[in-house]
């Protein structure tokens, strides 16, 4: 199949519905009959058997809603390097809008398209996408898009970059969300590590180098020139408001804190916002901000997990430690008068037999590992936004889960789902090196199929509990199987990734970042009859980032599906062509509208 501008792959192949034999979670107010006369079934798509159908985008055919049968399939909207109205999506750009060249000398278009919002302009109230790509240097595109008013198809007008050059560039963008008055939140993940910067050459790792080319800059630059570069410049939330194709404004939260942001998720109060932190020991983040629909001041919190089970995935009782307030201009001023590591903390060299540290200095475990430290006076706030994670594990808080990943809310019940892509690391019982002078706060056994996990939520929106919901399961395949290369049950999930939830449906939405599925698969999972079914699967190697539903979009419903880095991860030796690289913006759908 020639994927280069197909619009629509919507194969029925199995129409039976997958019945989870996976754990599940108990507890919570998930079994709510809230919108008991709803309902959606979508037609299942089988495990990918053959080499066409493992290079393939699968997706359901068709889906009953209330009753009702649709029509439905993946639409593609654009391809990372496709000429849109004169912009060349996924192009990136340096600060000077120069095109940023690749190691053949190239110009630079990533395949890691991820997350894909759609908002309206504020001011012209034309229809946009808000497309995240996942690179260093990183970038965000806007494009304008019709929508066909008889089918609800969408269709590309024109793109072009988002200039982040005013905060000095983008950063590893990877999910988001759309807040309740309809600006983008978007995210930074991966914050680099402002300890290892090298104090003569300003070099930092190599993963994180390339944001050398987007000042114009040698990453491997030895004389001294990196020195320019700032490592607090990245590990934001960013907030982008359309008013129209040529008028976009993006603001960093500096008041949000600096961590590995995954996405942040506002709930219905339009204050409250919870952050998810992906990696190995990281933590879970809730901000409140001071005013509603205003993200530029506020106070931050830590999660601290109180264990009450390690089965299913695990449970917990969680309590909340302030970290603090500070406003964006605050935190803003510590990073233009090019603040260090040095001058917010004091550091001492673990104990090398018992791993303690040295009087008033605090033993923390993060993802920079084992390390004692003390925030020199008068640094907390600094310490609080621009080293959260460290700061969070000094006051206390849990810095100990394991790749956080999406976040998603269900309205009817107040039920907050979180995904945690693998049980593993900081999470296991007593790890000797993740839980090493750590509180050990999280006592779970291994599972690398992942867990999501349900947080249910009080009046005010604060989470009082987590705990799992449904799991993958870890199975072993026959080596001459077709499923040989599969390490996680492919009739559950596998390491999931960015969820999102059909209000007023009791429907929530899986995708997968797995390489123990050889696809990797998107699922709806229906919380009151425990049914899991396969509704996507994506080519070799790609990832399925940005699960995102769109209720009511003038009078249709989209669920936007990104395909990353096709063959990217895996396979690499099942490239047909280099034409297959490109990444995919789309949706499945369209359904009607499905506003409760």
């Amino acid at each position: 199949m020639d994927k280069k501008h197909f619009t629509t792959v919507g194969i029925a192949l199995g129409t039976a519905t997958l019945c989870s034999a996976l754990l599940l979670g108990g507890c919570g107010s998930d079994d709510s009959t809230a919108s008991s006369d709803k309902s959606i079934t979508f037609t299942a798509v089988k495990v990918p058997e053959t080499d066409a159908e493992k290079q393939s985008v699968l997706a359901s055919s068709k889906v009953v809603i209330d009753g009702k049968e649709y029509a439905i399939g993946f639409n593609t909207l654009m391809r990372s390097g496709d000429v849109i109205g004169g912009g060349t999506f996924g192009l990136i750009y340096d600060k000077f809008g120069n095109p940023v060249k690749a190691s053949d000398g190239s110009n630079f278009i990533s395949n890691d398209n991820d997350f894909s919002s759609l908002i309206f302009g504020k001011t012209d109230g034309k229809l946009y996408n808000i497309s995240h790509f996942e690179t260093v240097p990183g970038a965000m595109y806007v494009t304008e898009l019709n929508q066909d008013k008889t089918t609800g198809k969408l269709t590309p007008v024109r793109t072009r970059n988002i200039d982040f050059s005013s905060f000095n560039g983008g950063w590893v963008h990877c999910a988001g969300s759309v807040t309740p008055w309809g600006t983008h939140l978007g995210s930074e993940e991966y914050e680099p590590d402002a300890r290892t910067v090298d104090s003569v050459t300003g070099k930092i790792s190599d993963y994180y180098k390339n944001i050398a080319k987007y000042f114009g800059l040698n990453p491997d630059a030895t004389d001294g020139s990196l020195k320019a570069l700032n490592t607090y410049d990245y590990g934001w939330q960013i907030e982008v408001k359309v008013n129209s194709f040529t008028d976009v404004t993006a603001t960093k939260h500096y008041s949000m804190g600096r961590v590995a942001h995954e996405l942040g998720y506002v709930m219905p109060n339009k204050k409250t916002v919870y952050i998810s932190d992906d990696g190995a020991n990281v933590g879970l983040f809730r901000y409140e901000a001071d005013t509603a629909e205003n993200l530029t001041s506020g106070e931050l919190f830590v999660a601290k997990w109180n264990q009450t089970s390690s089965t299913n995935g695990g449970s917990a009782d969680l309590s909340w430690i302030s970290l603090g307030k500070a406003t964006d201009a605050e935190i803003k001023a510590y990073i233009d008068q090019k603040i260090t590591f040095t001058d917010i903390f004091d550091t001492a060299t673990p104990d090398a037999t018992t791993n303690a540290c040295a009087t008033g200095f605090s033993s923390i475990n993060t993802t920079t590992g084992h390390e004692c430290l003390k925030v020199k006076t008068g640094m907390e706030k600094a310490a609080s936004r621009l080293e959260t994670r460290r700061y969070a594990a000094i006051k206390g808080g849990t810095t100990e889960f394991n790749k956080m990943e999406g976040i998603t809310l269900n309205p009817d019940t107040k039920t907050l789902y979180v995904a945690m892509s693998v049980v593993d690391k900081g999470m296991n019982d007593n790890n000797a090196t993740f839980d090493k002078g750590g509180p050990n706060h999280i006592k779970l056994p291994k599972n690398i199929c992942g867990t999501v996990y349900a947080l249910d939520l009080d009046s005010s929106y604060i989470a009082k509990n987590m705990y799992g919901l449904v799991s993958g399961t870890p199975k072993t395949y026959d080596a001459t199987s077709a499923f040989a290369s599969n390490k996680c049950d492919i009739d559950g999930i596998s390491e999931p990734d960015n969820v999102t939830f059909m209000p007023g449906y009791n429907t929530l939405i899986i995708g997968e970042d797995t390489g123990n599925h050889q696809n990797d698969m998107i699922w709806s999972y229906n919380l009151k009859t425990k049914v899991l079914t396969r509704i996507q699967t994506t080519p070799y190697g790609s990832e399925t980032t940005s699960p995102y539903f769109f209720p009511n979009i003038n009078g249709w419903a989209y669920l936007m599906s990104t395909i990353q880095h096709p063959y990217g991860e895996s396979d690499q030796s099942k490239l047909p062509a280099a034409e297959a690289k490109r990444g995919y913006t789309g949706y499945i759908g369209p359904f009607p509208a499905m506003s409760k």
